[in-house]
């Protein structure tokens, strides 16, 4: 397949039916999945090195957008992690429909989380492994909810939506009261608990939105799996120079499949 060729898996019903786009590249061995973050998408510069690597190296590779995001249907402020996690995971389970290496980028971090804890709470066979970069696990509640000063978080209560001013786009961000209470239903470190693959977590020390704290947060809840953490000392949260794409396309080289 070209770089273009654009491909969409239906998936929701009603109101909330969307088109998701992704594309493949074909190969032979453990294919790799990559889940972006907040308001980005499959034509990141992170997602595609690590394409170009697929490509060099023969291995499959799916790139996907979220509903809202990129080339994929739906209004970004109608989306949660709720229905975010559920294309992920109906792309995973109706295309790639195999154990898969997830590249999961800030919050697609934490729907690689959800989705490999879920499926180990079910017995079911998950990923062959997770390469996490700048996790942000359960971030509306832990990352940006205690940030937001009360006159913001009641403008999210009662209007519903507040436009956050971002440091990646000129157009702001909007935060909904759905993103916000759905987020609450999809937490994750509450507790210990277990993926059943080996993890790979990136993480710059000078990230201003994930934390490394954060990231050790993280690699306290995941006891019983094997996790592997790279602190990045002089790395912000995209991880995108050009030595920050070598240890991410090392990473995912390094997962066993």
């Amino acid at each position: 397949m070209t770089r273009d060729n654009l491909q969409f898996l239906d998936a929701g019903s009603g109101a909330l039916a969307r088109r998701i786009a992704y594309r493949r590249t074909q190969g032979a061995g453990t294919p790799v999945v990559w889940l972006g973050g907040f308001k980005s998408d499959m034509q990141s510069t992170k997602a595609i090195a690590i394409d170009d690597w697929c490509r060099a190296h023969g291995r499959p590779m799916l790139r996907m957008d979220y509903m809202g995001h990129g080339e994929s249907s739906g209004d970004f402020c109608d989306g949660t992690i709720s229905l975010w996690a559920e294309d992920a995971a109906a792309i995973l389970e109706r295309v790639v429909r195999e154990p898969a290496i997830i590249v999961g980028s800030s919050m697609g971090g934490w729907i690689a989380l959800l989705i490999a804890k879920r499926l180990h709470e079910a017995g079911k066979k998950g990923p062959a492994g997770l390469v996490l970069i700048a996790p942000a696990s359960d971030f509306t509640e832990a990352l940006m909810w205690p940030q937001f000063p009360p006159a913001v978080r009641d403008e999210i209560m009662t209007k519903g939506v507040f436009l956050l001013p971002s440091a990646y786009a000129p157009e702001p961000t909007p935060i909904t009261r759905a993103l916000i209470e759905d987020g609450r239903q999809n937490l994750v470190l509450g507790a210990p608990f277990q993926v059943g693959c080996p993890v790979h977590i990136l993480q710059g020390m000078q990230d201003p939105d994930v934390p490394f704290s954060h990231a050790l947060k993280l690699v306290e809840h995941l006891p019983l799996d094997p996790v592997v953490v790279t602190m990045v000392s002089d790395g912000d949260h995209r991880l995108s120079r050009p030595q920050d794409i070598e240890r991410l396309v090392a990473a995912v080289a390094g997962m066993e499949g």
